[in-house]
C-alpha cells in the first residue's frame, strides 16, 4: 500500500523541523555566569554579626552578674566568654550543616558540610531573594 504525501503531513515535518531547530539553538546558548554576591549584603552581615557579638558577651555578662555576689562577677564573666567562643566554634564545626546543608528537609540540612567540608572562598548559598546569593 503506497501511502499519500498531503499538505497535513508536510505541516507536520516542517513542525517537527522547527522544534527541532530552536532545541538546537537552545542547547547551543551558553550558560548564564554564575551569581556573585552583593558586596553589600556582605558587608552588612559582618557589621550585624560584629554588632551582635559586641552586645553578647558584656551584655550576658552584666546581666548575668547582677544575679550573683560581686565577688564572683569575674568568673561570671570568664563563664559568658567562653560559652559564646565554644558556640562559635559549634557552629564552625556543625551548625553551618544543619542549617544550610544541601540535603535534609525544609527546615533542617543534613551533615554533607560537617566541619566545613567543601566550603571555599568561593562558596555561594542562596537566599530568600530570587537571583541573589550570599558568600
Amino acid at each position: 500500500m503506497k501511502t499519500k504525501f498531503t499538505k497535513y503531513s508536510a505541516g507536520g515535518l516542517i513542525a517537527a523541523a522547527a522544534v527541532i531547530g530552536m532545541t538546537a539553538v537552545a542547547f547551543a546558548a551558553d550558560a548564564p555566569p554564575p551569581p556573585k554576591p552583593n558586596p553589600g549584603d556582605v558587608a552588612w552581615m559582618l557589621t550585624s554579626t560584629l554588632l551582635v557579638l559586641m552586645m553578647s558577651i558584656p551584655g550576658l555578662a552584666l546581666f548575668y552578674g547582677g544575679l550573683v555576689r560581686s565577688k564572683n562577677m569575674l568568673s561570671v564573666l570568664t563563664q559568658v566568654f567562653m560559652i559564646v567562643s565554644l558556640v562559635g566554634i559549634l557552629w564552625a564545626l556543625f551548625g553551618y550543616s544543619i542549617a544550610l546543608g544541601g540535603g535534609g528537609n525544609a527546615y533542617l540540612g543534613d551533615f554533607s558540610k560537617a566541619f566545613l567540608v567543601g566550603i571555599t572562598p568561593d562558596s555561594t548559598v542562596s537566599t530568600f531573594t530570587p537571583g541573589t546569593v550570599s558568600a
